[in-house]
């Protein structure tokens, strides 16, 4: 009888063993979707946001610079980016490009590495999606997926990383149309030429 009581204690504890492990490894990740209609060819804005990857400080009014890692010259599969916050080089992210689909107009980038960002890089992500409307117009969108560092920041943080990404989509157009490119300085006056 003792034997069994043992025993049945013994299966209780690795059942809550279990479980508290599988509980630590269940993070929250807060996620959210932007878009945008631009009104230019879905293959103009994928030669933007999925081809010339390394070149996002082109169209992102918070990245001062940014270039491919890893001996990287174009956008595909594996690509590596550096996206830099600040002229020093400290703020920063470290992404990667995978899941690349050029035929359907979609990949995902996973960060791998931030420098004064507080993300938890295991878990944050995003997803690019260009849909053709017409053969003047289709839909970007961005999904992403975020957990900070602390996590209590997060659902304080949401609303501000979907202005950011907003803001980065309305950019992206501007991009596309004029081919000038967006910065901290001129964002503003941009902004107010389209709606959002």
């Amino acid at each position: 009888m003792k034997m069994l009581v043992k025993l049945g204690l013994s299966v209780m504890i690795m059942m809550l063993s279990v479980n508290v492990i599988a509980q630590k490894k269940d993070k929250k990740v807060i996620t959210f979707t932007v878009k945008r209609k631009i009104n230019a060819p879905a293959k103009n804005v994928w030669k933007v946001v999925g081809e010339d990857f390394g070149a996002i400080a082109n169209s992102h009014p918070k990245i001062v610079s940014s270039n491919y890692d890893q001996g990287f010259i174009t956008g595909g599969e594996n690509a590596m980016r550096t996206c830099n916050f600040n002229k020093k080089g400290t703020k920063f992210l470290k992404e990667k490009q995978v899941s690349y689909d050029p035929d359907n107009y979609t990949f995902k980038v996973q960060i791998y590495h931030s420098g004064k960002v507080p993300l938890n890089t295991d878990y944050s992500y995003g997803i690019y999606k260009v849909t053709p409307i017409d053969d003047n117009s289709c839909m970007l969108s961005m999904t992403m997926g975020v957990r900070t560092k602390p996590a209590f920041l997060g659902p304080l943080a949401k609303g501000s990383f979907k202005k950011d990404i907003s803001d980065y989509l309305l950019a992206v157009e501007h991009h596309v149309l004029t081919g000038e490119n967006v910065t901290k300085d001129n964002f503003k006056e941009i902004k107010k030429k389209y709606s959002k």
